[in-house]
């Protein structure tokens, strides 16, 4: 049995379920709303790549490092991007969540706050997770941001840990946050689903 098992999640206005082949065409529609390919600090798919990166995340499925899902709107059942647990280390309970990415007509929306609510929720209730964890390009300010308002903490920086799309070679921030910190990040979170806008 996986730590990881398929699940669907749903809520505050989205719906996140496991990535299909069936999701192509949605998920390069998503992608093309901004041309996301273009950003240097993303693993965005070009719209010839998008069913070679759903291979790929079935692939990651099955070898249970990864665990991808398409992100849905509600009601409509739009795919509206895409993110993941990964780097799932069940003996000590982390995951990680990244791979993440939506359409640019829905950045800066409820999306995030809506998908990394149901993902921490399902991880630290259910999963039983210790630590959940994130990381991201050094140059990507708003996903640090967005980490950053989810309640997580800045654990430091990985200096030339990876490689970027260009070729070039990136520093990776990373952050975490702790099974004894969740009571009060996921009251706030609620507060911002909740608030008046």
């Amino acid at each position: 049995m996986a730590f990881v098992e398929p699940v669907d999640l749903a809520g505050y206005g989205v719906a996140l379920t496991p990535l299909a082949l069936a999701h192509e065409t949605g998920l390069r529609t998503a992608a093309a709303d901004g041309a996301l390919w273009n950003l240097r600090v993303t693993s965005v798919p070009e719209p010839e790549n998008t069913r070679q990166y759903i291979e790929d995340a079935l692939a990651m499925r099955a070898a249970g490092n990864r665990f991808a899902f398409a992100v849905l709107d509600k009601p409509g059942g739009t795919v509206i991007g895409c993110s993941s647990y990964h780097d799932i280390l069940p003996a000590v309970k982390r995951v990680e969540i990244g791979y993440t990415w939506y359409a640019k007509s829905r950045q800066r929306s409820h999306v995030n706050t809506a998908c990394k609510l149901l993902m921490m929720t399902h991880a630290f209730e259910t999963l039983g997770c210790h630590v959940l964890g994130w990381r991201t390009d050094n140059f990507n300010f708003a996903s640090q941001a967005a980490i950053e308002r989810l309640g997580a903490r800045k654990d430091g920086v990985i200096r030339g840990h990876a490689l970027r799309r260009d070729g070039t070679i990136r520093d990776t921030v990373m952050y975490s946050l702790r099974s004894g910190e969740w009571p009060e990040v996921k009251a706030q979170l609620l507060y911002s689903m909740h608030k008046p806008r």
